[in-house]
């Protein structure tokens, strides 16, 4: 600053922060900010100047200088950010691979029937593009600058775009606008009545009430025999901690048995998880490993091959865990009472609780979806109907439930949602416990999210499909067949993708370029702003995120829609089954508890079975970290071809002057690129 500026120094003047100019060791000038009528001249010795009332011209160059030379920081950072942005998207287009590359497509599946949703998506982007240059053309006049007769001619083309667009293609739009609207509101409907019946269940204080179990663990009387399952496929990050926690359950040891129902295709990951459980089975643990020698069915496959063993039927219930979750040792004595003396409940399920739930913005985006769920969906509808969908995870099955509604099927690729809809059509209760929580992972990549996201929504489908014959046929009353048909498959699982998709990916975006169609202002704004808020409640430290989750949820209806669609026509791509990529961050703090909190044999299991071996598991992981081949983020084909769309729209939008929808269409289209270059969750390098 001071070559270019002179010596400047910061002081104060009454409180007041003033900025002097030096051009003399004996003298000052100081200029208050924001007072521009009067200065004064300060001199060291205490005299006032007599020209210390007048403007002085040169300190107000001075005083602007410095304000443009900050504006011009503030300026440079954002470019800089802007630098970094697009350095960021250039090694993503340079290296990733596209969605839609051969190698990526799952085997069998038809790479033109794939990408059919794509196609239709470039054909809305191509013609929005070309109405664009149309409408800016004839906004601005532009032909005027040629001959005569294009001139003329280009009016009359004008002309026919309007009768075209007011007679033939509004009135269809404008009947998808309002249907589309419609369903919007019948689905706010059923999340204002889903959050008032949790505010009901929050002021009477209303929870499942469980009888109390005879309190002598030696003898294991009152204890009924429990079979507590693992099943698992190349869960090399996190078997160790699902093993360990299951073993240190607290319940009589000879009143349960632990299966790990391993069915890793990894001839390493097999050893180690077979090792595993040598180690706790010479702790004294009741535990077996099964691996499967023909792996059909998945994970419906591999629980349906598990129940067949004859040593099953010893055991009363059946309390499942995913690799990832790592029950508290109390889950079995605050879980299995609530059976006792009610024989019509057939499963009590547990809520989730994530211990990277702030691990990044795609795992707090996912934090507020599934409190949500669990909190308001899964706990009403278990105290009002007594039914839910089965987590398939973190719950326990009475055996004959699971029996009697004819077992595990591997005929979708959502088996608990299968068996729960079974055991509810055969007349049994469900239980949630929303005090009773069980730790997992949430998917840390978009990637891996947008896989899991897939699965759960083609699932549903084929399953509606399948069970719609047996729903009417059931012995079950009209209430609860309504509440199946109508609530939780047709608006929950198909008419909300449908409508987020259609509404504001395609609806709204050509609208932009029919202004005879309407899509009022509370449509876009009010309306998803409310109803963003009302699934953020269950969550509330996550309420500065409330505008991303809006964009967010926005952005995986894409995903949502195309796994509906294809769940629905039974596609190839709705029996495609991914594992969820686990990353094992629950699990790096566990083992050292396990060892620093041992146990005796005689009195109890907390040895932590992998504790010797810490040394030798460190050493391996960072051997295989060292073999592991450069991986590449994803460039997804649909979310980018979107987001040209809704940012056109946007520019077409500044025509009209329409306020709401440009600031809408413009965040939107952004949060889809992003997306897009796979710019959101964790980065793989």
């Amino acid at each position: 600053m001071a070559p270019l500026f002179g010596w400047w120094q910061r002081e104060t003047h009454r409180g007041t922060p003033v900025i002097v100019k030096m051009e003399n060791p004996n003298w000052s000038i100081a200029e208050i900010e924001g007072e521009e009528d009067e200065e004064e001249l300060v001199a060291r010795d205490g005299s006032l100047s007599s020209r210390s009332r007048k403007k002085n011209a040169k300190q107000i160059t001075w005083v602007l200088l410095l304000k443009a030379h900050r504006a011009a920081g503030c300026l440079t950072g954002l470019a800089s950010a802007m630098v970094s942005l697009g350095s960021a998207v250039k090694r993503r287009v340079r290296s990733g691979r596209s969605d839609s590359d051969p190698a990526l497509v799952p085997r069998g599946e038809n790479p033109v029937v794939r990408s059919r949703i794509y196609g239709c998506i470039k054909v809305f982007l191509v013609l929005s593009m070309l109405l664009l240059f149309f409408e800016v053309a004839y906004y601005f006049n532009l032909w005027k600058l040629g001959m005569g007769g294009v001139h003329v001619l280009m009016n009359q083309v004008h002309e026919g775009w309007l009768r075209l667009r007011a007679e033939y293609i509004a009135p269809p739009l404008q009947f998808l606008s309002d249907a589309c609207t419609v369903m919007f509101l019948i689905q706010t409907m059923d999340r204002v009545l889903l959050c008032l019946g949790c505010l009901w269940i929050k002021l009477k204080g209303i929870k499942p009430v469980a009888k109390a179990l005879e309190k002598d663990p030696e003898s294991g009387s009152d204890y009924p025999m429990v079979l507590v399952q693992i099943p698992m496929c190349n869960e090399r990050e996190v078997y160790q901690q699902s093993i360990a926690a299951c073993c240190n359950l607290d319940w009589p040891k000879s009143n349960f048995l632990v299966q790990v129902l391993d069915d890793s295709d990894d001839p390493t990951t097999q050893t180690l998880i077979r090792e595993e459980v040598e180690k706790w089975q010479k702790n004294g643990a009741r535990i077996v490993y099964r691996h499967r020698v023909i792996r059909e069915g998945y994970k419906a496959g591999n629980l349906k091959s598990a129940m067949s063993c004859s040593y099953v039927k010893d055991y009363e219930f059946v309390a499942i865990f995913d690799a990832d979750f790592q029950p508290m040792p109390d889950f079995l004595k605050r879980t299995v009472p609530h059976f006792k003396g009610n024989d019509e409940v057939g499963l009590v399920q547990a809520r989730w609780s994530f211990v990277n739930k702030d691990e990044n913005l795609l795992t707090r985006l996912q934090n507020i979806n599934l409190c949500f769920h669990f909190e308001v969906e899964q706990q009403v509808n278990g105290i009002f109907i007594n039914f839910f969908g089965f987590n398939g995870t973190a719950g326990v099955w009475r055996r004959k439930a699971l029996e009697e509604s004819g077992g595990w099927m591997e005929r979708t690729t959502v088996e608990d949602m299968d068996i729960a809809v079974r055991a509810h059509l055969h007349g049994w209760k469900f239980v949630f416990l929303n005090d009773v929580e069980c730790q997992c992972e949430l998917p840390e990549s978009y990637e891996a999210y947008r896989k899991q996201q897939h699965r759960w929504h083609s699932g549903p489908m084929q399953l509606f499909r399948l069970c719609l014959p047996d729903i009417i046929k059931s012995k079950i009353g009209v209430g609860k067949k309504a509440n199946l048909i109508f609530l939780f498959f047709l608006l929950r699982k198909l008419i909300l993708p449908f409508y987020s998709f259609t509404l504001f990916c395609i609806i709204l975006p050509m609208t932009m370029f029919v202004p005879e169609a309407e899509l009022p202002a509370w449509v876009v704004c009010y309306v998803p702003a409310f109803t963003s808020l009302l699934n953020i409640l269950p969550a509330p430290g996550s309420f500065p995120f409330i505008i991303p989750y809006l964009l967010f949820e926005n952005t995986m209806s894409v995903t949502k829609f195309n796994a509906m669609i294809s769940g629905l026509f039974q596609l190839p791509s709705a029996h495609e089954w991914v594992v969820t990529k686990k990353s094992g961050r629950s699990s790096e703090g566990d083992l050292v508890s396990f060892a620093l909190s041992k146990k005796d044999d005689s009195t109890g299991l907390r040895v932590g079975g992998s504790v010797p071996n810490l040394n030798e598991l460190v050493k391996e992981e960072k051997n295989t970290n060292k073999k592991k081949k450069k991986k590449h983020n994803r460039i997804y084909s649909k979310e980018l071809a979107l987001a040209f769309l809704l940012l056109t729209a946007a520019a077409r939008s500044l025509l009209s002057k329409q306020g709401i929808h440009f600031y809408f269409l413009l965040f939107q289209g952004i949060s889809f690129l992003l997306v897009g270059l796979d710019l959101i969750g964790e980065q793989v390098s």
